[in-house]
């Protein structure tokens, strides 16, 4: 008897330490994003207003990324159709300010609720599909829309676009806007998605992810997890257009094609599907300087984007675990 006693303390002392350990990785972690949240809020009085326009759309760029890589984690699906999601809120933000007169601070929970909605309309009819499947729906998506948007040109602008002109934030220069607004919507997804990670509804999903069988003996149906995945996912995907379109000040329909929803799965890749602000930045800047960087290289342009993205995908897989654990913002 006194052996089993001793054996439930020894066991419960080691639970206390292991929280203990975790809750100091917690506030080590947090500490280190705040740091770097800082660090980045002093960039622009050093860095030049190429380098704070360029950061202000890779920060947009890091956004859309989180956006797809929460449906890679959730739920298990790869889309190649994301840029639909990411062009909703930039035309959102663009129409509302063009026809309505109301700047960016005003639109951009419009835009979330419309992608929201749209992903949706999408995810209802093909719930039933997944893998391989899902993916050529998606990127069905991603192809008819240009064309869509085209055809209506009399509201979207046309080839020639719509642009985004209105100050959000008074008082403000606009390179400083187009750097912080980015900037605060990263943080605010990042710190957004750390708790949902915790919620109830996040061990839903994932149960509902790795046992469908087990998660409906507990209530919760295939269907609605999946409807739930794609909602979110295209709300903070539109949440990236929007502020893309602010960053850049304009939108067309050469923005969204097939090559834009494939650098953002691209992109996800790279940050290994991470829902952290620091793995989201990493895809978020490939996604964003590789093109720059390349830009005079001409015809091996593909041949060396291809090779950079495999030299850092396979350098990170050379990493530790736990390295890649951390990058990757914990196991969701």
């Amino acid at each position: 008897m006194s052996s089993v006693i001793t054996s439930s303390r020894d066991v419960s002392a080691s639970a206390v330490q292991a929280n203990q350990a975790a809750a100091s990785a917690r506030r080590r972690t947090a500490g280190l994003g705040i740091i770097g949240v800082l660090v980045l809020m002093a960039l622009p009085l050093v860095a030049g207003g190429y380098w704070t326009f360029t950061l202000g759309l890779c920060f947009a760029n890091a956004i859309a990324i989180i956006s797809v890589s929460f449906l890679v984690r959730y739920g298990g699906e790869v889309s190649i159709g994301h840029g639909v999601f990411v062009a909703a809120g930039a035309y959102t933000v663009a129409l509302v300010e063009k026809y309505l007169g109301l700047p960016l601070l005003v639109s951009l929970p419009i835009a979330a609720c419309v992608g929201a909605l749209l992903g949706v309309i999408f995810a209802f009819p093909s719930r039933h599909l997944s893998g391989i499947y899902l993916a050529v729906a998606t990127m069905a998506l991603a192809l008819a829309l240009p064309e869509v948007l085209l055809h209506f040109s009399s509201v979207t602008g046309g080839y020639e676009g719509v642009y985004v002109k209105l100050d959000a934030l008074p008082g403000l220069s606009k390179e400083l806007q187009r750097y912080y607004l980015p900037l605060a919507g990263l943080v605010s997804v990042s710190i957004l998605l750390r708790h949902f990670r915790r919620s109830r509804q996040a061990a839903a999903l994932m149960l509902s992810r790795t046992s469908p069988h087990a998660a409906e003996s507990f209530g919760v149906r295939r269907s609605w997890a999946r409807l739930s995945c794609m909602a979110m996912s295209a709300g903070i995907a539109a949440i990236a257009g929007a502020l893309l379109s602010f960053s850049s000040s304009t939108v067309s329909p050469n923005s969204f094609t097939l090559w834009t929803s494939i650098f953002l799965l691209v992109g996800s890749v790279v940050s290994l599907y991470s829902l952290s602000m620091f793995g989201a930045l990493i895809g978020g800047l490939f996604l964003t300087m590789m093109p720059m960087l390349l830009a005079g290289a001409g015809n091996w342009v593909p041949i060396l984007y291809g090779a950079a993205l495999l030299v850092v995908v396979l350098g990170f897989n050379a990493l530790p675990e736990a390295w890649r654990n951390r990058l990757m913002g914990g196991q969701a």
